[in-house]
């Protein structure tokens, strides 16, 4: 392996421990937070008072920019696959220290996930890296991803407007979705501003082009919304869930964000296009498998709070009488 590729490499596995380890601060800091003010998952903030919390934080953003870094000395091929350490990281850490236990079909779809996120990472068309901010601009103001972002942006706004409020407590693609779908675009934006940075080290300036801070500005409202949503779906939903579906959607939505803004799906071979597609379904299967599995545990979890579908019974007596009351319950009416 040559020695770019090694720091790459080093670099890609350091960025998913601390990625990994960073899903799991965030959530023991949500936890205290809630018991401390209103929980994330309903609006509240408290959580920016939490220690633990920006230690998290904190350890997101080494991990984020160590995977930044490692783009530059190994290819994407090499690189993104290994996101998928961050998966295995958080579900272990998640088990150990959260005792959110992660059931055999959990470990089916989280399996399943990364098998298929690999296969379309590997297949994907390589990508033409642009020589100045201006290129990038052109690419980013091309019709086909004008429309892609049209409907990105109008697909979050439905999701927070309209789905948020009727289902974002129960179902795990609401919150993830909109993390994901910001998250492609800010992908675009960053490899944008890393361009710039890179070129005016190399002594020719990008700084002052007005097109880098628009793309600094789209990066920095993509990151703020990343990160409430993301807050929102560690608070409500399990750590050893919520990873693996964010890897699955992000990875595949900035995968198609770069295919169109880039043009790279041009001059792909038929077997590519097959491994994709194959790629694609194996990703889907993984997520509804997750998601089942979350709806399980939401429903373990009422049934021990409720009872099941049998017939409760107990006894009240009451002092003084020589009465005894049977009060008998039944769930599907309580």
């Amino acid at each position: 392996m040559e020695s770019d590729n090694g720091k790459g490499l080093i670099l890609a596995v350091a960025s998913s421990a601390f990625i990994g380890s960073s899903f799991i601060l965030k959530k023991k800091g949500l936890k205290r937070a809630a018991s401390n003010g209103t929980r994330a998952g309903y609006g509240g903030y408290t959580y920016l008072l939490e220690p633990l919390w920006w230690a998290g934080m904190i350890t997101m953003i080494v991990g984020e920019a160590a995977n930044f870094v490692a783009y530059i000395y190994a290819p994407a091929v090499l690189v993104t696959p290994l996101g998928a350490l961050s998966i295995i990281i958080s579900a272990v850490l998640a088990h150990f220290l959260l005792k959110e236990k992660l059931k055999k079909m959990g470990v089916l779809g989280c399996v399943s996930c990364i098998v298929g996120s690999v296969v379309i990472v590997i297949h994907a068309p390589k990508e033409q890296t642009p020589d100045s901010v201006q290129e990038i601009w052109n690419l980013a103001t091309q019709p086909a991803f004008l429309v892609y972002v049209a409907i990105t942006m109008s697909i979050v706004l439905a999701l927070i407007l309209h789905f948020e409020p009727l289902c974002g407590q129960t179902n795990i693609l609401v919150y993830i979705g909109i993390c994901s779908l910001m998250g492609a675009l800010t992908v675009m934006s960053i490899k944008a501003i890393g361009i710039a940075i890179k070129l005016t080290m190399e002594g020719v300036n990008q700084i002052w082009y007005p097109q880098t801070w628009v793309f600094f500005m789209v990066a920095a409202t993509c990151v703020v919304t990343q990160l409430i949503y993301l807050n929102k779906a560690l608070d409500t939903f399990n750590a050893a869930i919520v990873s693996p579906v964010y890897y699955v959607m992000f990875t595949t939505l900035t995968i198609v964000a770069s295919a169109i803004m880039f043009k790279d799906w041009s001059g792909q071979d038929a077997a590519s296009i097959a491994s994709e597609i194959c790629g694609f379904i194996t990703v889907l299967t993984g997520t509804m498998i997750l998601h089942g599995t979350k709806e399980e545990e939401q429903q373990a979890s009422s049934d021990l709070i409720f009872g099941s579908s049998e017939t409760v019974r107990w006894y009240e007596s009451r002092k003084g009488r020589n009465e005894e009351h049977l009060i008998t319950l039944y769930s599907p009416e309580y």
